[in-house]
């Protein structure tokens, strides 16, 4: 076997080695930081000024209903309604006209009964980490409740965490494994990227903007 073959083997190996390395890695630590202050039990969750609702597609690509969003949205009116929270931002994506995330989570949550006037949009919260340090930066929060499934939320109160704030999580019901394989493999990729943004990168919101008071 030539010594370059072998040596591109190794390297190949080497390579291999380090991404899983990596991979488990950031998993542990998102983890292990970030899943102590999640909870999926309302009476067991601290109460915060406010809650951040972490957005998703209301529907999906092939048109049918994103379960993702219907649990969020469930659990972020319930933790409302049990008078955990005084108000909701909800951050999401709105970087084209015809896709606005923040827009359809406040129109389902007025639906079940939340007061509008009790909801913030974030129109600029284009990544998980956008929309934790834009709850700070502009909402002017370091002390809130994220809502999301909880892979989602390991991962958002690490970041926040990292970042020194208090922030916890409430666990949205999740969607069963064989119908969102794509989601949590994504999630163990973002994972590294969210260890890598706060570690390494210095990684900061896309957009700023002027403050926005959140009267409660």
């Amino acid at each position: 076997m030539p010594g370059s073959f072998r040596r591109g083997v190794g390297a190949l190996a080497g390579f291999a080695l380090l991404s899983l390395g990596l991979l488990f890695g950031a998993d542990a630590w998102v983890r292990s930081l970030g899943g102590p202050f999640c909870e999926s039990q309302l009476e067991r969750l601290k109460p915060a000024p406010v809650a951040v609702v972490l957005g998703c597609a209301e529907v999906l690509a092939n048109g049918r209903p994103n379960r993702f969003f219907r649990h969020r949205m469930e659990a972020a009116a319930a933790l409302y309604h049990s008078g955990r929270v005084k108000g909701l931002v909800v951050s999401g994506d709105n970087s084209r006209w015809d896709y606005d995330e923040p827009g359809a989570m406040r129109d389902a949550l007025v639906a079940a009964g939340v007061p509008r006037q009790r909801i913030w949009c974030d129109y600029a919260g284009l990544r998980t980490l956008d929309s934790v340090v834009r709850a700070w930066k502009i909402f002017g929060q370091q002390d809130f409740i994220v809502v999301s499934q909880r892979f989602h939320n390991e991962r958002a109160v690490f970041l926040g965490r990292r970042l020194g704030l208090r922030v916890h999580g409430y666990n949205a019901a999740d969607v069963p494994l064989a119908s969102a394989a794509f989601t949590h493999l994504r999630e163990s990729l973002a994972r590294v990227k969210a260890v890598l943004d706060v570690t390494l990168l210095g990684t900061q919101p896309r957009h700023g903007g002027p403050p926005v008071e959140v009267s409660l």
